[in-house]
């Protein structure tokens, strides 16, 4: 037998149609995960807190394949995971399509200004103009990041008759490289953060970025907060030497009250909620669960595979 320690939050999705071979064990708390972990041969140990996960992982020493529903796993030891040939599997895709709408609702939300619509709505207040003139139609954006949500970022906006640039670490046809696209920064009015947090992605938007870009242009970060430098843009918006920004990630989470981000008008703070903005977030996750469980007893390849080298 196999033995999978599982989340108790997933048990009425997948108990009844786990493959003979494997044997879960449930947990609820904290303490059931780090009392189980050293038993497991299949972990999935996602927990909201970071600090929890990591330490189960330090203790799974008989682990073999690590999965989980974040697609984001910089957190995790992966040095030791590699160390100990862990097949990682990790939730790339899952989020792909509510991530996407929210890149449009975010820029949608700042070209119309619907902030203070919304705020004039609350004092009861009837608008003479609208606050915000923009329109996506006729705009240009950069995207940075082409994995499954940058690719349906890119078929979104481009139904809005947005131009879009895709910046991809790998480069190739009609698309901008690593080394390329800082220098075209000025020519776009948007531009998207869709990369996975690596050593290469730190702080790749820094106060030299944000001096590139166009005086109206506005950031949209669905990525990790740490591919901005962050006290770099608050003083960019600060000086309102950009547009504004749209973020759903910062640095850290949670944002503590007192941070200057949370009372900028050109900054919208939307608490990394884009891929729980679903329904269906733990049904897909374990249906791809399951499907790589019957492939881990076959002895076959699983996907998607996190490769900790990579970062993603």
């Amino acid at each position: 037998m196999i033995t999978a320690v599982l989340s108790g939050l997933i048990r009425p999705l997948v108990e009844a149609r786990l493959p003979p071979q494997i044997e879960p064990r449930w947990y609820t708390s904290v303490e059931e995960l780090h009392a189980l972990s050293p038993e497991a041969e299949i972990g999935w140990f996602d927990l909201d807190a970071k600090e929890p996960m990591i330490e189960a992982v330090r203790r799974a020493e008989r682990l073999v394949w690590f999965n989980s529903i974040y697609a984001g796993l910089d957190f995790l030891p992966l040095d030791l995971l590699q160390q100990r040939g862990v097949t990682i599997t990790n939730g790339a895709g899952i989020n792909a399509i509510t991530i996407a709408e929210y890149v449009v609702m975010g820029m949608l939300t700042m070209a119309k200004g619907y902030r203070e619509v919304v705020r004039a709505q609350d004092r009861r207040e009837w608008l003479a103009d609208s606050p915000g003139k923009r329109e996506l139609a006729g705009s240009k954006a950069l995207l940075l990041g082409y994995g499954a949500i940058g690719k349906l970022v890119k078929t979104r906006l481009e139904a809005f008759d947005v131009e879009v640039a895709v910046v991809r670490r790998s480069g190739g046809d009609g698309v901008l490289g690593p080394d390329e696209w800082r220098a075209r920064l000025g020519e776009f009015d948007w531009v998207i953060l869709a990369v996975p947090a690596t050593p290469e992605t730190d702080a790749m938007i820094g106060a030299a970025e944000l001096a590139a870009m166009k005086a109206d242009a506005v950031l949209v970060n669905i990525a990790r907060g740490a591919v901005v430098d962050q006290p770099a843009l608050v003083a960019a918006l600060e000086d309102k030497r950009i547009g504004g920004a749209f973020l759903d990630v910062t640095t850290p989470e949670p944002l503590p009250a007192d941070h200057a981000l949370w009372g900028l008008d050109n900054a919208h703070v939307t608490m990394h909620l884009s891929g729980r903005a679903q329904s269906k977030m733990f049904v897909l996750s374990a249906e791809r669960f399951l499907v790589n469980c019957r492939r881990f007893v076959a002895g076959e390849p699983l996907e998607p595979v996190f490769d900790p080298a990579r970062g993603y």
